[in-house]
């Protein structure tokens, strides 16, 4: 099920060696504090805190957004220097888009850049 090569990924080396030897369960506070998952979010605000992070992500650069969701997808089976070498070459591409102007821009004059996908 490869538990063996992404439980390390995600949660290190040795929570991942303790949890496959002992099978132990968890309660929801040590699975997020384990990096299982980011938080934990009552069931009242679940669906506001989930749109609320939509909207977050949506109103970012979506160039620059497609870049670390491709990395992110790809560089699982790449060597470090593989992986440095694609986020420079992925970088120097957002760094031509409109949006990075706009993000610079926004960031010298201490405002919240508006994007506009280009």
């Amino acid at each position: 099920m490869g538990a063996c090569a992404m439980l390390p990924r995600i949660i290190g080396q040795g929570r991942a060696a303790e949890l496959l030897y002992t099978g132990c369960a968890m309660t929801a506070q040590e699975g997020e504090r384990w990096g299982f998952f980011n938080r934990l979010v009552a069931p009242m605000p679940l669906e506001q805190d989930a749109l609320a992070l939509g909207r977050r992500i949506a109103s970012g650069p979506t160039f620059a957004m497609a870049s670390p969701t491709q990395a992110l997808n790809q560089e699982w089976s790449m060597s470090l220097d593989q992986a440095i070498e694609a986020e420079a070459q992925a970088q120097a591409l957002c760094m031509q888009t409109k949006d990075f102007e706009r993000a610079y821009r926004a960031f010298v004059a201490k405002t919240k850049p508006v994007f506009e996908g280009d």
